[in-house]
This record gives C-alpha cells, structure tokens and sequence, in this order.
C-alpha cells in the first residue's frame, strides 16, 4: 500500500487481494531453512583442543605453517611473470587452525618461556 496526498493506492502485484490495511500484522514471514554445517562439529572441536603439553604444542606450532605455503611468484627469466594468491582463505577450517596455532605459541611463550622466533 502507498499513501500519496492522502489517497490509499494498493498494488495488486505486491499485496494479496482481500487483504485489508492491516496486512502486515498479519502476513507470515517466509523462512528459509537454516542451511546444514557440516563442519561445525570439526570447528568446534578444534576450538575446544586445549594446549596443556610442551611436546604437543611444538608439535602444533610446526604443524600449521605461519604464511600460506601456497603462495608463490611465478619467476621467468628473472622477471615476475605471475603471483599466485594466498588460498589459505579458501580453507573452510583456516581460523580455527590459526586459532589453534595461536593458542601453542602463547602456551609456549607464557608457561614455558620459549623463545617462539623460530616457529616464525
């Protein structure tokens, strides 16, 4: 319904014909069903991995690469023909993992008081 200079205009095409002015209060909302995640119960159970271990968290630190290994400057003849992007990002998992790696590096600076630059 559109309301100019005090005239009711109604669009057949955008309200359903019958339907009084209080349409909106008793129009249904239209829901789509939630779409299933199946890799939430995996993000989640990487979120709740605790890191209470030196040996498992160095394990971890070298495990997850600090810079995406895929990215790369394609080089011929000494001259940058392409860059190959980093697809961490294309990762479904990619924060949980960096959380994840996160999480060692900060046990092994803060209870362990290692020096992590070589994890860098």
């Amino acid at each position: 319904m559109l309301k100019t200079n005090d005239q009711q205009m109604v669009f057949s095409g955008f309200t359903n014909p019958g339907v009084g002015s209080s349409q909106t209060d008793n129009h249904k909302k239209i829901t789509l069903p939630n779409k299933l995640n199946l890799l939430q119960p995996l993000r989640q159970w990487l979120d709740s991995i605790e890191i209470e271990n030196q040996k498992f968290a160095r394990f971890v630190a070298k495990l997850i690469p600090a810079q995406c290994p895929f990215e790369r400057d394609v080089v011929l003849l000494g001259r940058k023909v392409a860059h190959i992007p980093p697809m961490c990002k294309l990762n479904p998992l990619y924060d949980e993992l960096v959380g994840l790696r996160f999480r060692a590096l900060c046990y092994l600076v803060d209870q362990c008081g290692e020096d992590i630059q070589s994890y860098c």
